[in-house]
């Protein structure tokens, strides 16, 4: 699961806080299963495009951009003699915009920092940044994590981004907060952590594992995006609130922390309850069937078994990847079929810490060490 960094990187359960004893380790060497691809077909697979690049980046904005209109048409109509029909109004508006807001960072930045979006990786790599500025999303201690995550898929040990078990808690009013309103602790959080990071701090010992002390040119890119990130988020406050539209600081400087139940319902499904320390990305992965409108929010991640076996290939080709190695896979279910499976798996763990799925699956394929899936995680451009 991948949520804004300025929360999970610093909270992130069984990770040790910044300036612990390292425990992480560089020494792995894993056989990774690889379904057998035609090399024809795979070369095609693999080609990226600046025209779905541009559709699927520009799409993303243009959609936010008018959620976000529709909101302050929404907030406009609200006076003291129409609140009984213009809040229900508002509320409905500001939940469709935070949805779609909600995709903006990990979602968008996660595939731009594959590099993989598009042909042209300097349009890549300004659209990358776009996105990380209005999703408040530290790309620049991102890339090194996911790469390092892609190598050694939640091996214990070698893998700080995804540790399972994951804990799914509930019973929490600021997980439901976030789900169907707004948390301002979460928010809090946010910004405290990015100011953090403007001062040069590092979050955890994972971070210290992926950014060390003696990578100078990354530690100054680190503290400079935060500091863009802060002054630049403040400057557009100050601009909103001078030409009195105060109201579009809430949709565009904090339009990432408010009604995230759909992207919730997509990235909890990549890995909960799957299978830890194993070679094979179709134990520890796990990929679901979406309607159209959630794999183009999401950036047709729900194919994530693919994403990881093939990291290489572009997020709008994995739907025909799929097909071509569909008879390899185990079965994909719906969102709702996925989520009862999960909370199945959750059940089991409460009582059960070690317990896991494990699908059944051949051994007919073909394998590529943890080397090429960190080179192909750079889409062999770094």
């Amino acid at each position: 699961m991948k949520t804004n960094p300025d929360q999970a990187n610093s909270e992130s359960p069984g990770l040790p806080s910044a300036g612990e004893t390292p425990s992480f380790r560089k020494d792995a060497k894993i056989q990774w299963y690889r379904c057998k691809v035609d090399p024809k077909l795979m070369s095609e697979f693999m080609k990226t495009s600046d025209f779905h690049g541009y559709r699927q980046a520009l799409g993303h904005l243009v959609l936010w951009c008018c959620t976000g209109a529709l909101a302050y048409a929404a907030f406009l109509t609200v006076h003291v003699h129409t609140l009984v029909w213009s809040l229900p109004l508002l509320s409905l508006a500001l939940f469709a915009h935070g949805t779609v807001g909600a995709f903006l960072g990990g979602v968008a930045c996660h595939e731009l920092s594959h590099k993989t979006p598009f042909k042209n990786k300097t349009v890549n790599d300004n659209f990358l940044k776009v996105f990380a500025f209005l999703g408040w999303w530290d790309h620049v201690w991102f890339r090194p994590s996911h790469i390092r995550h892609h190598q050694v898929t939640v091996h214990h040990g070698y893998d700080g981004e995804v540790v399972l078990p994951m804990k799914l808690t509930i019973a929490d009013w600021q997980f439901w907060a976030g789900l169907f309103a707004f948390n301002p602790v979460g928010i809090f959080n946010v910004i405290k952590y990015v100011f953090r990071r403007a001062r040069g701090q590092v979050d955890n010992e994972w971070s210290e594992f992926v950014m060390p002390e003696t990578n100078e040119a990354l530690r100054r890119e680190h503290r400079n995006w935060a500091r863009i990130t802060l002054i630049g988020h403040a400057l557009l406050g100050v601009i909103f609130i001078v030409t009195g539209h105060w109201f579009l600081i809430v949709l565009v400087n904090f339009s990432t922390f408010y009604c995230g139940f759909l992207s919730f319902l997509c990235g909890v499904p990549q890995h909960f309850g799957m299978t830890p320390d194993v070679p094979d990305h179709r134990l520890s992965c796990r990929t679901f069937i979406a309607p159209p409108i959630v794999g183009f929010l999401y950036w047709s991640m729900q194919y994530h078994v693919e994403h990881h076996m093939f990291p290489a290939v572009p997020f709008y080709q994995l739907g025909k990847l799929r097909k071509a190695i569909a008879h390899d896979l185990p079965p994909a279910l719906g969102l709702w079929g996925t989520w009862r499976e999960i909370l199945m798996v959750r059940r089991r763990q409460q009582v059960d810490p070690t317990y896991s799925l494990r699908p059944v699956v051949s051994s007919s394929g073909t394998h590529a060490d943890d080397r090429i899936l960190e080179k192909e995680a750079e889409a062999l451009s770094a």
